[in-house]
C-alpha cells in the first residue's frame, strides 16, 4: 500500500470501530429511548459467587448494559431478527464503547487484552434445549414476544442464568396462550 493512502486507512478504520458508539448514542436519543422507566442503577456486586448462572470467562453485566443504559437487546444481539439463533456481538462491537469508556474495570481489561490478542471469548451457553429442538428466534421477535418471556428479566440480572424451565409443556402452554400452532414439526425439525 503507498503511502499516500495509509492516513485515509486508518481514518476510516477509526470511523469503523467508532460507529457503534455513534450508533448507541443517536438510538439513546430516539423518542423510543427517551420514554423508559425511572432510571435504574444496577448495584455494585462484590461477590459474584452467590449469583445464579454459568461462570463466564468475562463477568458480563446485563443489568449494567441492557438495565442501567438501557441498550436494546438487539444492539449486542445483531442475528436475532434474522436468524434461529440470536447472536453475539463480535469484538468490535464491545469495543466499540470500550475502547473510550470502563479502561480501569478489570472485566473490560480481560476484554481489552483478548481484542488485542484476537483471541475469542469462549462464551458459556446458558440456555439450553435438547439438541432436537428448534428454537427460531427470528419468528418470535417478528411476532413481537418480548425476549423477557423466554429469558425473564435480563435488564435486571447481573448475570445472566436460565430463567424458564424451556421444557415442551412450557412452550405448549405459551403457544396455546397465544392461539399459534402446537404442530409438532414447528420446533421439532
Amino acid at each position: 500500500m503507498s503511502a499516500d493512502f495509509r492516513p485515509a486507512a486508518r481514518a476510516a478504520a477509526a470511523v469503523v470501530a467508532l460507529l457503534p458508539l455513534v450508533l448507541a448514542v443517536v438510538w439513546l436519543r430516539t423518542p423510543e429511548a427517551q420514554q423508559q422507566p425511572a432510571e435504574f442503577v444496577a448495584p455494585a456486586i462484590s461477590d459474584t459467587g452467590s449469583l445464579e448462572g454459568p461462570r463466564q470467562p468475562i463477568f458480563f453485566r446485563h443489568d449494567i448494559h441492557a438495565g442501567q443504559y438501557q441498550m436494546d437487546c438487539r444492539y449486542c444481539h445483531y442475528a436475532v431478527e434474522v436468524s434461529p439463533y440470536p447472536g453475539l456481538p463480535s469484538m468490535e462491537t464491545c469495543m466499540g464503547c470500550h475502547r473510550i469508556t470502563g479502561a480501569a474495570l478489570p472485566e473490560v481489561q480481560k476484554l481489552r487484552e483478548a481484542a488485542g490478542t484476537g483471541q475469542a471469548i469462549e462464551w458459556v451457553k446458558v440456555h439450553n434445549l435438547p439438541q432436537f429442538v428448534r428454537f427460531p428466534h427470528m419468528r418470535h421477535v417478528r411476532a413481537e414476544i418480548a425476549c423477557q418471556t423466554c429469558h425473564g428479566p435480563v435488564e435486571r440480572m447481573p448475570q445472566v442464568y436460565q430463567y424458564a424451565s424451556l421444557k415442551m409443556g412450557w412452550c405448549l402452554d405459551c403457544h396455546k396462550q397465544r392461539q399459534v400452532t402446537t404442530d409438532c414439526t414447528a420446533c421439532h425439525y
